[in-house]
């Protein structure tokens, strides 16, 4: 078990852990520091104990606001997950029905009746003017 010196509040201490935790052991200390140093600038120089406790209040409301958001993120994350899985289990709409206009069949057979005498007038045109 390795022996880690670190500082808090300008003491140092030597704090046992386990073989591989020391990162997090340092990261904890310097969370704790952050909030010594803090107290230290507000009221210069406390007991130890007393910073120690008060740091430790300090993370623990940090802490306790941390969860609090997370506590409101799921909720909001299972409210929204639940509004998915209704969407998804509604059926899919209808199509659309979409209508083109068509042709009546009697313009059609006009305009192709049109077309016929147009094409014998032509045609007939034509041959008058070749005599």
């Amino acid at each position: 078990m390795p022996d880690i010196e670190i500082e808090i509040g300008g003491r140092t201490f030597l704090v046992g852990c386990q073989e591989g935790e020391e990162h997090f052991l340092r990261t904890a200390a310097q969370m704790l520091d952050t909030e010594a140093q803090a107290l230290l600038v507000q009221t210069g120089r406390i007991p130890e104990a007393r910073m120690l406790l008060m740091a430790g209040l300090m993370l623990a409301d940090k802490t306790a606001g941390a969860e609090d958001q997370l506590r409101e993120s799921q909720a909001r994350v299972a409210e929204l997950e639940a509004q998915l899985a209704q969407a998804q289990a509604r059926p899919a709409p209808a199509p659309e029905r979409v209508e083109v206009a068509v042709i009546p069949q009697v313009v059609n057979d006009t305009l192709a009746e049109i077309a016929a005498r147009a094409e014998a007038l032509a045609g007939a045109v034509e041959e008058k003017a070749a005599r």
